[in-house]
């Protein structure tokens, strides 16, 4: 029994996690491949992002590409790394606490704690399969998911190296001061973000904390415009979501970021850039409009302040650069592999960035 956790697992539970652990350090390259990855120059500030990290429901195990990424991302030195949801495989009835509990302690084990050993802040959000906000009859679908991720980040919100402004609805929503960002975290979970947490987003963003920032982010799991082939549905992406996108412009937001549509690609709509992470576990999807085979990504996410004085009122933020890595083949994926725009059944065109 791990006492953090209180799961007992069998046997042959043990044996199955031991052999992941030997197959994932077999196929983990060495420092001579990990230092000939092609890295950008770093900006001023530099985050990693990753999402999707899940395999089949009730799993407690993870593909080697995503055990090869932690290995990768201390290296590189990140103020931060972000997560864009769907950490353990939830959202299915039936699945009991001591179940859920037992994802949540094996994503303990082989994901967040190398990272917190290693000293790196981390920022999660949380995804429809670690804790969906769908309801039904006034109740959360899936409240035990809820009170176990809940229960689980709760107890690990003081090692997370986060310097929070406001944590009182953590793990669900919250807002952070890392360095010169301002990171807004919302309850992106299902397609409904309610309207209190967007009152108190905007408040968040219309902080002395959030205005006296270089840079604003806000992150959460579902997209404001659809991405990925089928995810173009009600459901996969946010409700009111041009009503959402023009109050993280008018708030000086410099990007949402999210996962749910396992398709990597960087957009931007009016003055906003919509950074849509592809997994990097299991089920990568194609792009809408875009026969390119699918791949699963990780992407560094490099500011550069801009030289010489100036404001610091989120005008500021100078340029940001979007590096993501092909996780097989840990080449980066250029600009011109990606379509020019895409353009969702519903809402504007994203045009790409870059």
């Amino acid at each position: 029994m791990d006492p953090r956790f209180g799961v007992t697992l069998s046997r042959r539970s043990f044996l199955s996690l031991a052999g992941l652990a030997l197959g994932a350090w077999a196929l983990t390259p060495g420092p001579s491949r990990a230092s000939g990855i092609k890295l950008p120059r770093r900006g001023d500030l530099r985050l990693v992002a990753i999402s999707d990290l899940n395999s089949s429901y009730g799993s407690t195990s993870y593909l080697p590409e995503v055990l090869r990424a932690v290995e990768l991302i201390p290296s590189w030195k990140p103020d931060l790394v972000l997560c864009g949801g769907d950490m353990v495989a939830g959202q299915k009835l039936g699945l009991s606490r001591v179940h859920l509990s037992a994802m949540w302690a094996s994503f303990h084990r082989q994901l967040l704690a190398p990272l917190e050993r290693a000293g790196l802040p981390v920022a999660i959000t949380m995804g429809n399969h670690d804790a969906s906000s769908a309801r039904s009859g006034g109740r959360y679908t899936f409240e035990l998911d809820r009170q176990e991720a809940e229960r689980y980040w709760r107890g690990q919100q003081d090692a997370l190296g986060l310097k929070f402004v406001d944590a009182s609805r953590f793990p669900f929503a919250y807002s952070v001061r890392q360095h010169d960002l301002f990171l807004l975290v919302w309850d992106a979970s299902s397609a409904t973000v309610p309207a209190e947490q967007v009152a108190w987003a905007e408040q968040q963003l219309r902080s002395p904390q959030a205005r006296s920032a270089r840079l604003r982010l806000v992150l959460g799991h579902l997209p404001l415009l659809a991405v990925g082939q089928g995810r173009d549905r009600p459901g996969d992406v946010l409700q009111q979501s041009e009503a959402l996108r023009q109050l993280l412009e008018r708030t000086g937001a410099h990007a949402y970021i999210s996962g749910h549509h396992h398709a990597y690609f960087p957009g931007r709509v009016g003055q906003l850039d919509l950074l849509n992470l592809g997994a990097l576990g299991s089920g990568p999807r194609r792009r809408l409009q875009d026969s390119t085979p699918p791949v699963q990504t990780l992407t560094l996410i490099d500011a550069f302040w801009p030289q010489g004085e100036g404001a610091t009122d989120g005008s500021s933020a100078g340029r940001t650069v979007y590096t993501t890595y092909n996780m097989a083949t840990l080449e980066p994926i250029r600009s011109q592999q990606l379509p020019a725009q895409i353009r969702p059944s519903q809402g504007p065109l994203l045009r790409r960035i870059g």
